[in-house]
């Protein structure tokens, strides 16, 4: 399911209590960051995924998927399009069951790839934006 299934999408913002957000950077005033700090007062678990950090938002920060230790249920990607790939590679081999392109992150064949594994996608959304817009209320 790709983009606009907007029952879809509310029953995954529902279900879901922890996301891996790939490219979480340290800096407050990156998008990354807004939407982790978000998606932590709305109740989820966060788990900051960059291979250049050992903490973000005081959170343990993990270099790759396939090291985080707990289940995930949404990967959460701000990384360029180019890079999509290996990350919807990664998140089928640990049984995520959604992949969350952000705003402007767009990759048709990864999007593919990670569908025909069982796995959601939406694609150039902002998650934080659809929360909002879906209804859901923070913490």
């Amino acid at each position: 399911m790709l983009l606009d299934d907007l029952p879809a999408i509310h029953t995954l913002l529902t279900t879901a209590k922890t996301i891996a957000v790939v490219g979480l950077s340290p800096k407050e005033s990156r998008p990354s960051n807004m939407v982790a700090r978000y998606l932590i007062e709305a109740g989820y678990t966060v788990i900051p995924v960059n291979p250049g950090q050992e903490k973000i938002l005081g959170l343990p920060c993990y270099p790759n998927l396939a090291a985080i230790p707990t289940p995930v249920d949404i990967v959460d990607i701000f990384r360029r399009s180019e890079d999509v790939p290996p990350i919807v590679d990664e998140a089928i081999a640990i049984g995520a069951k959604a992949i969350w392109m952000q705003e402007g992150v767009i990759h048709a064949e990864a999007a593919r790839t990670a569908k025909a594994a069982g796995l959601m996608v939406v694609m150039d959304r902002c998650i934080k934006t659809m929360h909002h817009d879906l209804g859901h209320e923070q913490g």
